[in-house]
């Protein structure tokens, strides 16, 4: 039997299979360690190490608001898996359901609706179960007819091609209703994804609006609405007032202890009675776990996590583990009893590193570590050279915050390539001005085939050379989801 490209002849077992579910922070860097760590034995067969996910890049997330803003090219936010995991098994794919007293996954992969034949069992001795997490959303009238999310790269291309697109048709109409709808951007969720989307696309439309004969700054409304008394509760009370004295001083509209009850026919009303149209949605009011943990059998939280041990260990559970968003663990450098970690990037990095070493070490018989971290603190950014952050206590705003937001997510992308290429469009946007380009068609580039080979595309569909808006528009119940065509 000729062996396969690990070395590995056919129908032989690998002595160490290890299954990592899901491709984003905990996902990557564990599979990263691993991979260092044992691959002498990967290339000669003697262990496997999958990493299933749905798309074949980890995304940094942090960088998803200069994206949307264009500061960053969307490319340089995405790390391609199979050039950094080159000794793993990349599988595209979902698990849609885990067997761990037969140690055994159930994966859907892109082929699986094409080639007929079902879904695809992978077997594992150890699994990492990392899925991250999914928008949490709320029984809100219209949200999913017409809200955007801001979770992955894709939404925050979509985003600023949008934003630019209201502008077009707010310069091109000639009705002041469709106008003002046009010009009006509300975002639900004061926290970081809200707070950073928002003062980056504002700072952007802002800057876009320069170039438009009909249209000013003020003509812009932006709203921020919180169902909470604060916005960005990481930063602390005071940053978080600093915040929002900063934003209502940019003649944004923040609207604290509010919430969305409706967003029917583009008509948003707000729970303080306000009610006004608005042809721009965003909703970033929080995640939730990733429903496939509920189709694992493992034992979860209230909240739908996975009850983990400080040592990153499935409780009560041999073979199995988990961090980030999808684990609940216990804070050990909080005095607070009971207290789990945050489930945000700079714990998932570091849970990453300690998982790896842990799994390495029970595959040794040797003790596990358990996690424990104090953060040094938060950044964020409020748009171009403007940010706040909260650094070993000590409260930092304006330019040098920003510059520490740029310098610590600098230091914490993956991949010295990403590094280099970040720092080289940072530097060439402080020479340059800023790009203003919608390219809305990429989200569907064969409408406009389809119309020159004589197909009807539907009409409601989003983004559809059906749906693509004309000065004018004004809303409707058939209007399809607010995409990046208007």
């Amino acid at each position: 039997m000729a062996p396969d490209s690990r070395g590995t002849a056919p129908g032989t077992r690998p002595a160490v299979r290890v299954l990592v579910v899901g491709g984003g922070y905990v996902g990557m860097y564990t599979a990263l360690r691993l991979q260092r760590a044992l691959r002498q034995r990967l290339r000669s067969g003697d262990a496997e190490i999958t990493v299933v996910t749905p798309e074949p890049y980890m995304t940094y997330q942090p960088f998803l608001p200069e994206a949307a803003a264009g500061s960053i090219s969307p490319r340089h936010v995405v790390v391609p898996l199979r050039r950094v995991l080159r000794d793993c098994k990349v599988v595209i794919g979902e698990v849609e359901h885990v067997d761990h007293d037969k140690r055994t996954a159930t994966v859907t992969t892109l082929a699986t609706g094409e080639d007929g034949t079902g879904a695809v069992g992978i077997a594992y001795d150890e699994i990492v179960l990392a899925p991250g997490s999914v928008a949490r959303t709320l029984p809100v009238p219209g949200l999913a007819e017409f809200g955007i999310g801001f979770k992955t790269v894709e939404e925050a291309i979509g985003l600023r091609n949008h934003v630019i697109e209201q502008l077009d048709i707010a310069s091109a109409t000639r009705d002041p209703e469709v106008r003002d709808a046009a010009l009006t951007f509300v975002f639900v969720g004061g926290g970081y994804a809200g707070v950073e989307a928002l003062a980056e696309l504002e700072d952007m439309a802002r800057y876009a609006s320069r170039y438009y004969h009909n249209i000013l700054p003020s003509d812009l409304r932006w709203i921020l609405v919180e169902a909470s008394g604060r916005i960005l509760p990481e930063v602390g009370p005071a940053m978080g007032r600093y915040v929002v004295g900063e934003l209502r001083g940019r003649n944004i509209d923040v609207r604290l202890e509010t919430r969305l009850d409706s967003c029917e026919r583009r008509i948003v009303q707000l729970s303080d009675g306000s009610r006004f149209p608005a042809r721009t949605l965003v909703w970033t009011a929080g995640v939730r776990p990733s429903p496939l943990l509920a189709a694992t059998g493992l034992p979860l939280t209230g909240r739908g996590r996975l009850r983990c041990t400080a040592a990153l260990r499935v409780e009560g559970v041999e073979h199995a583990w988990s961090a980030g968003d999808a684990a609940a663990v216990p804070d050990r450098a909080s005095a607070e009893p009971g207290a789990e970690t945050a489930p945000n990037a700079q714990h998932a990095v570091r849970q990453a590193k300690v998982l790896a070493q842990n799994i390495l070490a029970s595959l040794a018989g040797q003790p596990l570590t358990d996690y424990r971290h104090r953060s040094a603190g938060s950044v964020a950014s409020l748009g171009l050279h403007k940010g706040v952050a909260q650094v070993h206590g000590r409260a930092v705003k304006g330019y040098p915050a920003w510059l520490i937001h740029r310098m610590y997510h600098l230091s914490r992308v993956p991949t010295f390539n990403r590094k280099a290429r970040v720092l080289a469009e940072w530097t060439l946007a402080g020479l340059f001005k800023r790009e203003i380009v919608s390219l809305g068609s990429l989200e569907h580039p064969r409408a406009e085939f389809e119309i020159a080979a004589g197909a009807d595309p539907d009409p409601r569909r989003p983004g559809g050379a059906g749906d693509r808006a004309r000065p004018g528009d004004g809303p409707s119940p058939d209007d399809g989801p607010p995409t990046s065509s208007g």
